[in-house]
């Protein structure tokens, strides 16, 4: 059973609806079996404002996603993403996947947590779209029998869960043949007040507790290394995403967070 606090109503939801080809016929009491099936997080609203998921609290997740998030939408017209293959580094509960699968990307979906990868696969089920899936902690080597390279990788909120982010994106960079599309924390520049090296590359960096394994909105270690933007994008540069293009640079309440299109051969790509 679903046990999270506050569990939100069935029906009412009027922003941000989206069709669920698998959802739309079925009966409240089907819709609520799919919702009370798995430890939901995040929601959607299907095309009668019926909830698809659940809240992961009052104050979190509390409203319906949009597919598709308006970050895959603008990776989409810089570079359309039919044909091409995608990396998705934590796919949580699979409403990105689902997004990019829509737009016509052949789409991986990792994440370190089984019942994420679980959630991920019921919801492109219903989504009625396809997509491959595989556990891994991003902190480790990429499982050898998964090894391959993508077109694109999408990395929204994990960067900063990271205990070695540098040295991740330094392992999984190679493997990106033209965009990286990251969205991460960056350290308030005041803050990055420690240094390190990994790999020949010098980057400064603040500390950041984490809330453990159990909590989903976590990494797996007990702390995160959230670096500085500028070492970020020369930490890019140096991996051959020769032009970035910042598209925001936002206060959140946890502290500054960039959105950034990294890519290796220019705008080019989009043709």
């Amino acid at each position: 059973m679903n046990d999270q606090k506050g569990k939100l109503p069935l029906h009412g939801f009027t922003g941000d609806r989206t069709v669920v080809p698998g959802i739309s016929y079925l009966s409240d009491a089907k819709l609520e079996e799919i919702n009370e099936l798995l430890p939901w997080s995040a929601f959607v609203s299907d095309s009668k404002g019926r909830r698809f998921g659940n809240q992961a609290s009052d104050n979190k997740r509390n409203r319906p996603s949009p597919v598709p998030d308006r970050r895959i939408t603008l990776l989409n017209d810089k570079i359309p993403l039919a044909g091409r293959s995608v990396l998705e580094i934590g796919c949580f509960e699979g409403i990105h996947t689902v997004a990019l699968a829509q737009y016509g990307a052949e789409v991986w979906g990792c994440d370190a947590r089984i019942v994420n990868i679980a959630k991920s696969a019921v919801r492109c089920a219903f989504f009625q779209v396809n997509a491959k899936f595989f556990v891994w902690d991003i902190e480790e080597s990429l499982p050898e029998s998964q090894a391959r390279d993508w077109d694109i990788l999408h990395h929204i909120g994990v960067l900063y869960h990271l205990l070695d982010p540098v040295g991740h994106l330094q392992h999984i960079a190679p493997r990106i043949r033209q965009c990286i599309l990251l969205d991460t924390h960056v350290a308030a520049a005041e803050n990055a007040i420690l240094s390190d090296m990994q790999n020949g590359f010098n980057y400064r960096y603040q500390m950041h507790n984490e809330s453990g394994y159990d909590c989903v909105f976590a990494g797996t270690k007990p702390t995160a290394r959230w670096l500085h933007l500028d070492d970020l994008k020369s930490l890019l540069t140096s991996l051959g995403f020769a032009e970035i293009e910042q598209i925001e640079l936002r206060d959140e309440r946890n502290g500054p967070r960039v959105f950034l299109l990294a890519y290796r051969s220019g705008k080019e790509l989009a043709a």
